[in-house]
């Protein structure tokens, strides 16, 4: 803790910071030390939402005691900076400038970000998240992109339908964004679902339905370009805005039968009432899966298996290949990470949250007009 070695200096290369911010919420890393008076507080940086912060508080004091029985109990304390984990890293970045020998933090706790969007064969780097790997020159960094190309098509089109018995030919999908889950958004059509891309509701808040992959690609060329340079946050929730849930377009979630893509835009929409609605997703806590199931939802799946009520993001899984085959992502092909993921032994989870025989979503057309409901 305090009196570890230090690991960040002003001015200096910061290797860890950034691969932390952008690799994954699971990722902990000692960002400063010196400053603090006693040995058993544990200070955190996060831009996580309570919930995690309460897990963590509650798990780590525990883990600490078992493994140190002959050390004082150890506090956890949230040093609140306000802002998602751009905001922090500046906030850490400027703190080390006047205190280069230690800002009083143990650890940043970051959360993930997408480096690339994607549609088609083109990628559109954003550029909040270039700037914060600016300096990592031989680190591996991932973003859970050479996941989503692979693993998660996998599962849609292989594994849930030969070994779940889950098809979604015929099924009305709502994948809230397509251009950070482009494999998915492929998948889906691949398998003869009726998807609608929700990313003009869920990124723009524009009620805009996009219902081809020809139409994204196209629409992607022209805008993303410019969207990618805007900061982070206009365009995904971070911060306190992951816990906020402001119900919007109740339309197109009365239309889908599955709700597919990244949680934290479904959870910021998401209505009071989910009957019979498949989830499909990642990144989700034990309270998202009980508050699924308060709302009624019948069947979660996420890409990751469940670790103790936890499903980890795209990006921990990407990580764990490239620990396992000791490659970077650019080396691997999109069944090189399938198949380590077998190998390790990972399959979907797949939890029933309500009894079989919710009455299937009545059809309710989306219109090619801006028509949100």
């Amino acid at each position: 803790m305090q009196n570890a070695e230090c690991r960040m200096r002003s001015g200096g290369y910061h290797p860890g910071l950034s691969f932390c911010i952008l690799h994954s919420a699971l990722c902990i890393f000692l960002t400063g030390c010196g400053s603090a008076e006693t040995a058993d507080r544990l200070v955190i940086l996060s831009p996580h939402r309570d919930e995690i912060r309460e897990e963590v508080a509650r798990a780590f004091p525990v883990w600490y005691a078992a493994r140190h029985p002959e050390a004082p109990p150890v506090a956890v304390i949230w040093q609140d900076v306000g802002g998602g984990a751009a905001q922090i890293a500046k906030f850490v970045s400027s703190q080390f400038d006047v205190s280069p020998d230690g800002i009083g933090v143990d650890l940043l706790f970051g959360g993930g970000t997408d480096l690339y969007l994607r549609a088609g064969n083109a990628r559109y780097q954003i550029r909040d998240a270039a700037r914060l790997i600016s300096d990592v020159h031989h680190t591996p960094v991932v973003d859970g992109g050479g996941i989503k190309n692979s693993w998660e098509k996998y599962l849609i089109l292989e594994y849930l339908p030969k070994e779940a018995g889950i098809s979604f030919a015929g099924r009305r999908v709502l994948l809230v964004s397509s251009v950070d889950r482009y494999g998915m958004a492929e998948a889906f059509a691949q398998a003869g679902a009726e998807t609608l891309y929700g990313d003009f509701y869920f990124a723009l808040g524009m009620p805009v339905p996009m219902h081809s992959l020809t139409t994204v690609r196209r629409l992607a060329a022209c805008m993303l370009p410019v969207l990618t340079k805007l900061p982070f946050q206009l365009l995904y929730p971070t911060g306190a805005k992951q816990e906020h849930n402001t119900p919007r377009y109740p339309q197109i979630f009365r239309w889908a039968e599955v709700l597919a893509g990244d949680f934290h835009f479904i959870r910021r929409y998401m209505p009071q009432d989910l009957n019979g609605k498949i989830i499909l997703t990642q990144t989700v806590t034990p309270q998202d899966t009980d508050e699924l199931r308060r709302r009624g939802a019948r069947m979660l799946i996420t890409v990751a298996p469940e670790m103790d009520g936890r499903s980890f993001a795209t990006n921990v899984l990407e990580g764990v290949v490239l620990a396992l085959s000791g490659r970077r992502s650019e080396d691997l092909r999109p069944d090189d990470y399938v198949q380590w993921l077998l190998r390790a032994g990972f399959r979907p989870r797949i939890e029933t949250l309500a009894p079989q025989g919710a009455q299937r979503a009545e059809a309710v057309p989306v219109s090619n007009r801006a028509n949100g409901g």
